[in-house]
């Protein structure tokens, strides 16, 4: 990890031959990586679920949000039933992780109480679960080609419809991910 530069505010996208359906052509936002390990959100996986249905798990009134048929995603496969939302950094909370000065997570139940009150930030995701990496394992699947990674443009957070996400991410890089093979290959 000393020589790997810390991956916070970036992407990471899942290269067309990782077969992990848990991430398999996904875009990962990273919010948290040092030496104990990373932490991020899929930003490209929905659920079935609607934020009506968190307000209602979390005994929330839904009449007066405008929120309520905003999907809610599927942000990775650890702690499936903790909810996280990525959001316009000018709104703390609780628990509020900044990502960068224009961009925070958070992760305590009051950013769920203005959300329902329509109170809280009208630039938001909400995802149930995180990705998460132990120490030095991102950096290696970095270095096995897994991943590609690039600085984040919120564009692909917020403005990108969803199904278009892991492919803008890699232009970003200048690469159009759809024309690589997921087929490994020896010379």
């Amino acid at each position: 990890m000393a020589d790997f530069p810390s991956l916070v505010n970036h992407l990471l996208i899942a290269m067309p031959s990782l077969a992990d359906p848990r991430f398999e052509r996904t875009v990962t936002l990273i919010c948290q990586h040092g030496p104990e390990g990373a932490m991020g959100v899929v930003l490209n996986r929905q659920s079935n679920l609607t934020v009506q249905h968190v307000l209602e798990q979390l005994d929330l009134p839904v009449d007066q949000t405008d929120a309520i048929h905003d999907p809610v995603f599927l942000g990775g496969p650890v702690q499936t039933e903790r909810g996280l939302v990525l959001h316009d950094a000018r709104y703390q909370y609780a628990s509020t992780l900044p990502i960068n000065e224009h961009l925070a997570l958070t992760v305590s139940r009051d950013i769920m109480e203005a959300i329902s009150s329509n109170q809280g930030p009208s630039r938001r995701m909400i995802a149930l679960g995180y990705a998460g990496w132990q120490s030095g394992q991102l950096e290696q699947e970095i270095e096995q080609n897994t991943w590609l990674y690039v600085e984040l443009q919120e564009t692909i957070v917020f403005d990108i419809p969803v199904e278009q996400r892991w492919r803008q991410a890699a232009l970003l890089l200048g690469i159009d991910i759809a024309l690589i093979s997921s087929q490994i290959g020896h010379a």
